[in-house]
Formats: structure tokens, C-alpha cells, sequence
């Protein structure tokens, strides 16, 4: 492969969504063809273990993050940065990212707006932009209570506390803020988080604190891992969150089993 095309490569890897942060519960509501139909008999059935759990919470205030990005990707090194712009207030909440990459600039832009339930945040719409690729849009329809997407005709319903892949993070920080003395080392948290063209359960699991290396100097971070299951080759995701910081993310790591990663740190914080 040249270098130009492992760049390509490497900067569509980049793009691809973070799949952060899991699922509690939810199943399939049909499908078109009998192997669709299958899949979502499968979902619903490991649906069934993750029911909704309605917690406490505390947002945290609205920010900005910027983070740094390394990677490696068939060998070659990639970097870049990324902005996270949360805000919320009057009932509603919004979440807007964008990445960056040398050479190649934004790779992907994504948004998840909505409202705050019971459950916590309640996203009704999840827009995402990946490198080269068309846009798509995941609706949470709260009157006829599906979750729906432009990319596939499958549905899921939608009974409380479904996240999506920009929201779930946030969602389990404001979760660890009102209950700090529940996150200790072994408990596990599962969301049902939709991404642009399906939703699925998803856990993580608390591992400990340790310190991170930060552009806001070392912080004490509380590390929560997603292994990928046993039989599957999906990727480990890896997330620090900082109770001194408002439990904001400080550091996120999806790694796949053949060395390849994406490491993003925190660098700055403007508080708004």
C-alpha cells in the first residue's frame, strides 16, 4: 500500500464512530427480510438482559473541550485534534463534535441534541459526517415512541433511557456525578446506545483511578474499559473521566486487536 493510500486509509479509520458507551435495553421492532429478522430476534433476546434503569444524575456545567488526537493505523502515525462543545439548560441539552486530521482537515462532525427526562439526557435527533461520506441522521421519535435512521429500515422502540453514540458519555458522567460512591472498581453500567444505523447493548466496566497527562496538567481520572465480547473482533474502548474537572471526559482510547488505536486527550477547558 502507498503511503498516500494508507493515509486515506488511515484518516477514514479516524472518522468512523467512537462506539462509546453503552446500551441498557431495547429490541429491534421488525425487519425486511428474514436474515434482518433474525438479527433482530438475536438483539432482542440480549436486549432482554439490560433493562432501563432509571438513576440519579448531575449535568455537568456547559463547556468547551478540545482534545489531541494520536493514532496509528497500518503502521503510520496520524494526529489531529477535536472540539466538544456541550451545553444545556431550559429543559434541553446539545452535544456537537468535530475532528481533525493533518493534511486531510475535518474528518467527522457529529450532533446530538434533545431533551432531559427522568432518565437523564433524552436525544431526539444524532446527525453525523464522516470523511468522504454522505450525512445521516438517527431520529429518537418520541411521539411514536421508535428510534429510527436514514441509513437502514430497521427500527428499535423507544421505552427510556436509549442514548446515542455522541450522548452516551456524557450521560454516564452525569450519572458518576450524582453518584461517585456507586462507581468503584468492577461495577459495570449498560445503556442502549443507537449509532447511524442500529442500536445495541453496550457495558462498561469501572477498572480504577489513575493519574492522566493532560494540557490541564496530571488529573486523577476514573478509568472505565468496554471490552468487545469473546467471540466477536470488535474494538476496546477506553474511558478516563475526571471527578476534579466535573467529570468531564479527560481521555478516550478505542484500540483494535491488531495494535491499531485512537488515543484522544483533553487540552483545554473553557467553561462557559
Amino acid at each position: 500500500m502507498n503511503t498516500t493510500a494508507a493515509l486515506l486509509l488511515a484518516a477514514a479509520v479516524l472518522a468512523a464512530p467512537m462506539p462509546v458507551l453503552a446500551a441498557q435495553r431495547g429490541q429491534p421492532a421488525g425487519a425486511a427480510t428474514a436474515t434482518g429478522a433474525t438479527a433482530n430476534a438475536a438483539a432482542a433476546a440480549t436486549a432482554s438482559e439490560h433493562p432501563s434503569v432509571r438513576r440519579a444524575y448531575n449535568l455537568p456545567p456547559s463547556a468547551q473541550l478540545r482534545y489531541t488526537i494520536s493514532a496509528r493505523q497500518r503502521s503510520l502515525p496520524i494526529s489531529g485534534d477535536a472540539v466538544v462543545a456541550w451545553q444545556t439548560g431550559e429543559g434541553k441539552y446539545s452535544i456537537s463534535t468535530e475532528s481533525h486530521a493533518v493534511i486531510f482537515g475535518k474528518i467527522l462532525e457529529n450532533r446530538s441534541e434533545g431533551l432531559v427526562d427522568g432518565y437523564g439526557l433524552a436525544p431526539v435527533t444524532f446527525y453525523q459526517k464522516r470523511f468522504r461520506k454522505d450525512p445521516s441522521t438517527t431520529t429518537f421519535k418520541r411521539d411514536s415512541k421508535t428510534i429510527v435512521f436514514t441509513e437502514g429500515d430497521d427500527s428499535y422502540p423507544l421505552k427510556g433511557g436509549e442514548q446515542d453514540r455522541t450522548s452516551a458519555p456524557w450521560q454516564l458522567l452525569a450519572q458518576a456525578r450524582a453518584n461517585p460512591e456507586r462507581f468503584k472498581p468492577g461495577t459495570e453500567w449498560a445503556y442502549f446506545v443507537a449509532g447511524s444505523h442500529d442500536a445495541e447493548p453496550w457495558v462498561f466496566k469501572v477498572v480504577d483511578h489513575e493519574t492522566v497527562h493532560t494540557g490541564q496538567g496530571d488529573v486523577n481520572a476514573l478509568h472505565l474499559v468496554k471490552a468487545p465480547p469473546p467471540d466477536a473482533q470488535g474494538q476496546q474502548v477506553d474511558l478516563w473521566l475526571a471527578p476534579s474537572l466535573e467529570w468531564y471526559p479527560v481521555r478516550i482510547r478505542f484500540a483494535d486487536a491488531d495494535g491499531d488505536f485512537v488515543d484522544q486527550t483533553l487540552d483545554k477547558i473553557s467553561r462557559k
